[in-house]
């Protein structure tokens, strides 16, 4: 139940709030208080949960293997 849950929020919610920089997009320097841009979102504030990563890479391996087999049937045809 819970793993449905997951899976159904990570298609619905696919970002969450960056560690990094607790979702606001800037990094205060520690030494003189300089903001700039958060490496690990890019500004954004967002970055991509897990589970949608896992769900993005399976989604392109599948493709892949299935042009594949396309490609494959195809040159078998000619």
């Amino acid at each position: 139940m819970f793993t449905l849950g997951y899976i159904w929020s990570c298609g619905v919610f696919p970002y969450k709030a960056c560690r990094s920089c607790r979702g606001q997009g800037i990094f205060r320097s520690a030494i003189f208080g300089a903001i700039r841009l958060c490496r690990r979102c890019d500004g954004t504030g967002r970055v991509l949960r897990f589970g949608r990563r896992l769900y993005n890479r399976w989604t392109r391996v599948r493709r892949a293997i299935r042009a594949d087999r396309q490609r494959d049937r195809r040159d078998d045809h000619r």
